[in-house]
């Protein structure tokens, strides 16, 4: 099971989460990602690694619970 978490202190409202993952994320009208919450679905887990990946502020993350 995993899920997808943004640390809203470190986020500095670049939206290129929104623009790699549309399918999870979306953005406030300050630019904030706006997570819809729940499981990640297995087919955009590689997508969301690749979100969280590219997140300049290094503030979007994966979590698996157990």
């Amino acid at each position: 099971m995993s899920a997808l978490r943004v640390d809203p202190i470190a986020c500095r409202a670049h939206g290129l989460c929104a623009e790699l993952l549309p399918e999870a994320i979306d953005l406030d009208e300050w630019g904030y990602p706006v997570l819809r919450g729940g499981e990640l679905p297995a087919g955009l887990l590689a997508d969301a690694r690749r979100a969280a990946t590219a997140c300049p502020a290094l503030a979007l993350r994966i979590t698996t619970g157990r």
